[in-house]
Formats: structure tokens, C-alpha cells, sequence
């Protein structure tokens, strides 16, 4: 008879039970307040409130934006990661230490130095505003907000696998015939992939329910650069705290189908590369 291995944390059942209140307490009952505020409007007046023409153009931004932000950082973030692993450069250090800077800075403040930065007299802003294109008080400045705050997501997803991905495989490939391209595409991307989506889902997560540096350099113009978190702000300020909810729960509702379906896709292409554990 084996003998019972002695485990450094509690039994099964005392870490779940934790575990599910632990979840509870922060998570499923606030959810569950929210979609419980929100039934207290018919299906029609909920249909109303969520579907009038300011909130549709908030709804397309938000979730646009950061999907296409995502996409932004998922190939910038896979490029700045390979850098820092696999080369060698002066200043290598204060770059990687970079990288987090978005995690650490207070998102007030990014928007502000964003807007600075972007506005028709800043350092940017003065020198491409002349060729018309302009950044600040527009969607195009919700989404390099958004950019800025999910980079760092998608560079620490990626950068550990990189780190153990070994350099011989690409050797081989390269030994055998294989072009660049065809060594990225066959070898570093299949081990690579799931990392990226995960970076991926990570950055459109943050970005969703960003607030503090989108509002300074959005403008907050109605139909045009509104953000959905800043109408429920908006709702809550007028105490229309069901029609709060309401919104609320569909960004919910949007935001989780979209995980579920980024996650579904992972677990797939996990299970097809024979990398499910």
C-alpha cells in the first residue's frame, strides 16, 4: 500500500472550498449583483437603453478598437519579445525594464502624457496634423491608448516560451533546407501560438474596460469617440444606475463570448500541435 504523499498546501477539499469562496466574494457575486440590478427593467426598456444610437457608436469603439489593438500588439509584442531574447544590444536592459512601464504608470497619467504628445501642439501631434491626419480627440487616439496599456501584456506572455524554446530545433530545420520562413513558420510559430493568443486575449481584455488614459486624449465627442466604460461613468453620474447595469451587462455578456471563443480557439490549436497537456 503507497503511502499518502504529504502536500505542502491543504487537502482538496479545503482549497477548493477557499478557492470558491475566495472567487465568490470578488467575482460571481458583484457579477451576479449586476445582471440582478439589470432585471429589474423589462426586456424592452433594457433593449432601449442599450441599443440608442450613442451607445451602439460606444459599443463599436470600445470593442473595435481593442480588438484591432490586440492584433497591434500581438505582432509588435511577438517582434520586441524575440528582440529581447535572442539578441544582444546596448541598453537591452532599460528596454526590457520598459516594456512594463504601462503596468506601473497610473493610466491617468499615460492619457495625459498621450495627449500632450498627440495634440495639434504637441511633439507629434504638430508634425502630422499638417498631412491630415489627426490622433488626439479622435477613435485613432483611443487606439493608440490602447496599444500603449496592452503591449506589455502580449511581450511577458510570449518572452518565457521564447526563453525555452530551444535554438537547436531552428538549427536543424536550417541544416535540413529549410528557409527563414519556412523554420518560423514550421517550427517557432506552432510552439509559439498559443502564447501569442493568450497575449493576445490578455491585451483586448485590458483594453475593454480601459478608462483613465483613453478619456484625455478621446475628446469624449458623442457618435464619434465615446467609450462604453465612460457612458456607464455617465450613467452613474445622472443616477441612472439601472441603465448603468444595463450596459454593463452587456459588455459582459460581449466581452466573456469573446474570451470563450479566444480560449476555445487555444485549447484547439493545443490539442491539433499535440501541445495539450
Amino acid at each position: 500500500m503507497s503511502k499518502a504523499v504529504r502536500r505542502v498546501l491543504p487537502g482538496f477539499n479545503l482549497s477548493l472550498g477557499y478557492t470558491l469562496v475566495y472567487l465568490s466574494l470578488l467575482v460571481l457575486i458583484p457579477l451576479g449583483a449586476t445582471f440582478l440590478k439589470a432585471s429589474s427593467l423589462s426586456l424592452e426598456q433594457f433593449w432601449a437603453v442599450v441599443t440608442t444610437p450613442r451607445v451602439l457608436a460606444s459599443y463599436k469603439l470600445s470593442f473595435g478598437a481593442s480588438l484591432i489593438a490586440g492584433a497591434i500588439n500581438a505582432f509588435f509584442g511577438l517582434l520586441l519579445a524575440w528582440s529581447l531574447v535572442r539578441y544582444t544590444f546596448p541598453g537591452k536592459r532599460i528596454v526590457d525594464a520598459l516594456v512594463d512601464l504601462p503596468f506601473a504608470l497610473p493610466t491617468a497619467v499615460a492619457g495625459i502624457a498621450l495627449t500632450a504628445i498627440y495634440a495639434k501642439n504637441g511633439w507629434v501631434g504638430s508634425l502630422i496634423e499638417p498631412h491630415g491626419l489627426q490622433v488626439a480627440f479622435k477613435p485613432l487616439g483611443v487606439l493608440v491608448a490602447l496599444v500603449f496599456i496592452g503591449l506589455p501584456f502580449v511581450v511577458r506572455t510570449v518572452q518565457p516560451v521564447l526563453q525555452d524554446l530551444e535554438t537547436e530545433l531552428e538549427e536543424a530545420a536550417a541544416s535540413l533546407g529549410a528557409s527563414r520562413w519556412q523554420t518560423f513558420r514550421h517550427v517557432v510559430f506552432p510552439a509559439l501560438y498559443p502564447a501569442l493568443l493568450t497575449g493576445f486575449a490578455l491585451a483586448f481584455a485590458r483594453a475593454v474596460g480601459e478608462y483613465g488614459s483613453v478619456i484625455f486624449i478621446a475628446g469624449n465627442i458623442p457618435l464619434v469617440s465615446e467609450i462604453t466604460p465612460l457612458m456607464i461613468i455617465t450613467k452613474l453620474e445622472q443616477y441612472d444606475y439601472v441603465g448603468a447595469t444595463a450596459i454593463a451587462v452587456v459588455m459582459l455578456v460581449v466581452s466573456f463570448v469573446l474570451l470563450l471563443a479566444i480560449n476555445l480557439l487555444q485549447g484547439w490549436t493545443a490539442k491539433r500541435t499535440g501541445r495539450e497537456s
